[in-house]
């Protein structure tokens, strides 16, 4: 499920690849313009589709990836495929007797945490309660629980990565995250600042490290949470290296209030609330994950946003609906009719 996204395009390669894999289905709401050899697609909306148990039958697992960041401003609409679409997928696989789920899970999903130090998959998945993306991922945390409750046969598998970016990527994150009046260049160098805000430090991957991570935890009897990470920890310093920026002092609250006020005349799809989400949520342990899905990352954190910055400034994108570059139909006009008319 998600196939055709951000983290999903990477899975469904390197399964196509795997000799061990078997048969892979990808799904997703909207095609791709291409497929891996031998791999089949099938167009299904979580939140709606009528018989999820017949698409999962036969299946040796399920990976869940599909979500929804946008419309930020109508959390009835995210919340229907994030958490009650979930829950669909999750009773639709014990249904089909699939013996394995892996769930895409997130940093959000953590209480507010550390900035100093590392925490493990035991901090507690409470989410952010006034933004609802890491409210929606911290309730599926919750559903996740009883499901395994109460299908204890279904091997369970639930990966929280970090900042998942990549230059192919940057389309779609800066459609979600940045909107239809992000600048198109570079600004001048006089322009380019980054806040001093001494909580703004968080962990990133690489698209392709995720995938991997994800493909791992299908195929290797595992279960339970893994966070995914990749070194060094990103922090405003970094940020300002490699955006050739300056450091800027400035106060919490009037970063805040601008995002805010962006936020409230549809300037800017993310809210003040996923603001104050990414200066609380923990940095993560990720020592599980190399030692029992036996996952290094390829890029450095470093690297994988260096990347994505480019992708920003020369119009990284990739095949799929999702993470084109230009939206059909429209381009930036049509992104500014979706954010006025708060459509996903």
């Amino acid at each position: 499920m998600g196939a055709t996204g951000n983290i999903g395009t990477g899975v469904v390669r390197r399964l196509a690849a795997h000799p061990g894999a078997g048969p892979v289905v990808a799904v997703a709401r909207r095609r791709p313009d291409r497929l891996p050899p031998g791999v089949t697609f099938v167009s299904a909306d979580i939140a709606t589709e009528p018989d999820l148990e017949r698409l999962f039958a036969g299946a040796g697992a399920v990976i869940h990836l599909a979500c929804l960041f946008q419309p930020a401003h109508r959390p009835e609409v995210t919340w229907r495929t994030n958490v009650l679409g979930s829950q669909r997928v999750f009773e639709a696989t014990a249904r089909a007797g699939v013996p394995a789920l892996v769930h895409a899970s997130s940093v959000v999903a953590y209480a507010p945490g550390p900035k100093d130090r590392r925490v493990d998959e035991n901090w507690p998945t409470d989410g952010w309660p006034t933004a609802p993306y890491p409210r929606e991922k911290a309730y599926a945390e919750r559903l996740l629980d009883a499901f395994e409750h109460r299908h204890p046969d279904v091997r369970v598998a639930r990966l929280r990565p970090g900042v998942v970016v990549a230059a192919r990527t940057a389309a779609q994150q800066r459609r979600l995250f940045g909107g239809p009046f992000f600048p198109r260049g570079r600004p001048p160098r006089p322009l380019r600042a980054v806040p001093d805000l001494p909580r703004l430090r968080f962990q990133a991957l690489h698209t392709d490290d995720a995938a991997d991570a994800f493909c791992r935890a299908a195929l290797r009897p595992v279960r339970g949470p893994f966070n995914v990470a990749a070194e060094p920890v990103v922090d405003v310093r970094l940020l300002a290296e490699l955006n050739d920026a300056h450091l800027v002092r400035l106060p919490y609250r009037p970063v805040r209030a601008a995002v805010d006020a962006a936020w409230h005349l549809r300037l800017l799809p993310t809210s003040a609330a996923m603001f104050d989400d990414v200066l609380a949520f923990p940095l993560m342990d990720t020592g599980r994950a190399r030692r029992e899905l036996g996952w290094r990352p390829r890029h450095s954190a470093a690297d994988a946003i260096a990347g994505f910055l480019d992708g920003l400034r020369h119009g990284g994108g990739a095949g799929t609906p999702p993470l084109r570059h230009r939206l059909s139909g429209g381009g930036r006009l049509r992104e500014v009719a979706r954010t006025l008319g708060d459509r996903p």
